[in-house]
């Protein structure tokens, strides 16, 4: 039993250090990207006859406390009007249906080319509203935006010049983050979007590497969309779905670092939960669908292949992890009552180094946010600290919907509540959209709590404190998710 265990530990330890590595080389891609000259050709919006037509659409699903903010915000899009057609693509089926119909009634009597289009059913979830959506879109350009996003109005002159470029299929922004400071929370999770944003994005962009299109505050050429095979419903990351089918397509994707497109971060954990668990269980059905179509394509080079599995497998990393960390407390008795295998012990320490390249690429994503100097780098050793101590906390949420995407369990695309809240207050407890219940797996992250208490106190009763900072931080990590599960119930 001692060998299978320091096997596992072993071999799991390896794959996250070729995670790491394949980082590291993103990030030696980004600093290569920072010092290149964007040299793509661009329409001249200026010049009417250049002036393409563009969709937007806006796929809504019971958001009676964003609808508003959004099309208010989407009104101010300087866009020529006889070039630009507005779909609210809308699934409701609560008060806000009836609310948002005022809304958009008042938009139109004001000049705003927009339309309600409604379904009787959520056939395909997402994927089959914009599906439904595009097939009557008049627009050779869709932009996509969902409920909690708030454009700046130049962002279509700031994002369509580049499909004068043939081969571009989707150009995509980046994300900001309207609430970054309104808790611990929404703080991590910032740091968490903002290295996809800044290191993930471009990194692969320049290496000519796939990336995808984020679900929203991004444009499609239609036709690549079309040639791709269209929206499909078959997994809870349509859009990760649509962007490897494409690139396998050969269509380039253009990634916008400088053009932020704000958004709304889930302030709630149980909304947190429920984004977490689509995102990580959507990705790992979207490996089990393409990565054996990608590996076999010849025309894909390994580098990029290597790069795509990683990305697809980027949510099953929480299944190492917290294989990892369990196996850490029977790793430590086995290494302080069995000396034959010190030798082995000596080499996972070498594993040590996927930590220190995780801190350097995270430091150089919250230096571009947040401006480096040594106060900023203190703050930023806090945040790395939190982040990954929170991070392996939703280890057991995560490790499970990652399990469910490679078996194949098939569950309905659960919406993420949206609050419109910037300052800290109790009133988005009222949201009707939260659901108050107590799940299994906050047993389990209450048990885990307890399990990596009794690791530091075995590392104090046998004097070995080589794997102390890391129990302190799984202690903590478990702690705060299940506490805030439990006590806030929300």
């Amino acid at each position: 039993m001692q060998t299978i265990i320091i096997i596992l530990y072993t071999l799991s330890l390896t794959v996250i250090f070729l995670y790491s590595l394949a980082q590291l080389n993103l990030l030696f891609n980004y600093f290569k990207a920072k010092k290149k000259i964007d040299n793509s050709p661009v329409y001249d919006l200026s010049n009417p006859e250049q002036t393409p037509f563009v969709t937007i659409q806006l796929p809504l699903y019971n958001e009676l406390y964003v609808v508003e903010r959004l099309l208010v915000n989407i009104a101010k899009i300087d866009y020529p009007k006889n070039k630009l057609e507005i779909q609210v693509l809308d699934d409701s089926t609560d008060e806000s249906l009836a609310a948002t119909q005022i809304l958009i009634d008042d938009l139109k009597a004001k000049g705003l080319p927009i339309h309600h289009i409604t379904r009787t059913n959520r056939t395909g979830f997402k994927a089959g509203a914009l599906k439904e959506g595009l097939a009557i879109a008049k627009g050779e350009y869709i932009a996509i935006f969902d409920s909690d996003f708030v454009p700046n109005p130049d962002w279509l002159q700031k994002t369509v010049p580049y499909f004068k470029d043939a081969k571009i299929g989707v150009v995509q922004t980046r994300w900001a983050h309207l609430n970054r400071d309104y808790s611990i929370l929404t703080k991590i999770q910032a740091f968490a979007l903002d290295f996809h944003f800044v290191l993930e994005q471009v990194g692969r962009n320049f290496g000519h590497h796939f990336i995808n299109f984020n679900g929203t505050a991004g444009i499609w050429r239609k036709e690549c969309i079309l040639d791709a095979g269209n929206w499909q419903g078959d997994t809870l990351t349509e859009d990760l779905d649509l962007s490897y089918r494409a690139q396998l397509n050969k269509w380039d994707f253009k990634y916008l670092e400088e053009v932020e497109t704000p958004a709304e971060l889930p302030i709630a954990i149980s909304a947190a939960r429920s984004q977490q668990f689509r995102w990580n269980k959507g990705a790992a059905e979207n490996f089990q669908k393409l990565y054996g179509r990608l590996l076999k394509d010849p025309t894909v080079s390994f580098k990029t292949k290597f790069h795509s599995f990683f990305h697809l497998l980027n949510s099953s990393m929480f299944l190492l992890v917290l294989l990892v960390a369990i196996l850490s407390v029977p790793v430590l008795y086995i290494k302080n009552s069995n000396p034959a295998f010190s030798s082995i012990f000596r080499i996972t320490a070498f594993f040590a180094v996927s930590t220190i390249i995780f801190f350097i690429c995270y430091w150089v994503t919250y230096k571009r946010i947040h401006g480096g100097g040594f106060k900023n780098f203190i703050k930023y050793i806090a945040m790395f600290i939190a982040f990954f101590s929170i991070a392996m906390g939703f280890s057991v949420h995560n490790s499970l919907a990652v399990l469910e995407g490679h078996f194949g369990k098939k569950s309905e695309f659960i919406r993420t509540p949206k609050f419109n809240i910037n300052a800290l207050s109790d009133s988005w407890k009222s949201n009707i959209y939260l659901k108050k219940s107590f799940s299994i797996n906050t047993v389990l992250e209450s048990l885990l709590f307890l399990y990596f208490g009794f690791a530091i106190a075995s590392a104090f009763y046998m004097g070995d404190y080589g794997l102390i900072t890391f129990h302190i931080m799984l202690f903590c990590g478990f702690g705060f998710v299940a506490f805030k599960s439990i006590f806030s119930r929300i």
